[in-house]
């Protein structure tokens, strides 16, 4: 079974996105909400499930399961855009447009994500 180019692409966006989860964790960090306990250990499962989710993407038999793994987890990540929006600590100094318009992007991302499942 062949897999479309565009599933490779998503598949790449969220291989790096784990990638750089170890790379980068301050950045994840600050915009994981206070009220969620041990934010490291969150910071390292969410790369780890971003870059096994993208790995498994690229692999026919489990990529019907890998996109609902991606949609699982773009819900799962949702309070962080809401946290990001009415904590100005957590706004990486992004403008109230970007940050309401990160929303409905993760309704499109899940939507993409459902093409392949």
């Amino acid at each position: 079974m062949n897999l479309p180019w565009h599933l490779y692409v998503m598949a790449f966006v969220y291989f790096l996105a784990g990638l750089n989860h170890f790379r980068n964790p301050r950045l994840y960090l600050k915009i994981i909400p206070t009220y969620f306990p041990n934010p490291k250990l969150l910071n390292y499962i969410s790369g780890l499930s971003e870059i096994f989710l993208g790995i498994a993407l690229c692999i026919p038999l489990l990529s019907n399961y890998a996109a609902w793994g991606v949609i699982a987890l773009l819900i799962a990540i949702f309070p962080v855009h809401l946290y990001m929006y009415f904590d100005k600590k957590a706004r990486m100094g992004l403008p109230n447009w970007v940050l309401l318009l990160r929303m409905p992007f993760q309704l499109l991302l899940i939507y993409w994500a459902y093409q392949y499942t």
